[in-house]
């Protein structure tokens, strides 16, 4: 039986992650998902919030991810990312201050558009703060 699966984390940008993996929990569109190699075959919509790698030997490896989709295949686990950020590029100040500017930017806002717009860079923005906070409480 196989003890690891090809794990790749991707963005429009970049490819964040791409190893073998025992394990991996990330945050399904219904909830936390919990996937092991050999998992059935699943394709999801994934929310925004930390993807949790754990490779051979234990060592850990986080991604923040604002939301994409999530393929799941007996030996193989892609995730697509509409944006993704390796654990150890978060920057909680950067993130506040981010989290500041959108609250501003709502006070003003006008059309019905522009609120929604706001509303989901700042709810990204907050599933990006809450990643950080459970990766700082595991170090």
């Amino acid at each position: 039986m196989a003890h690891t699966m090809q794990v790749d984390v991707v963005s429009a940008e970049a490819s964040i992650f791409s190893g073998e993996a025992e394990f991996v929990v990330l945050p399904g569109e219904s909830g936390e998902l919990g996937i092991y190699p050999r998992h059935t075959p699943l394709i999801t919509r994934i929310r925004p919030g930390a993807v949790r790698i754990q490779k051979p030997g234990g060592e850990e490896e986080f991604v923040f991810v604002a939301g994409g989709v999530l393929e799941v295949q007996p030996g193989m686990v892609t995730v697509l990312a509409d944006t993704a950020i390796r654990g150890h590029d978060l920057d909680e100040a950067k993130a506040n201050d981010a989290i500041k500017r959108a609250e501003e930017a709502r006070a003003k806002a006008q059309d019905k558009l522009e609120i929604a717009t706001i509303e989901a860079e700042y709810a990204m923005l907050a599933a990006q703060l809450a990643a950080i906070r459970k990766l700082r409480n595991k170090r």
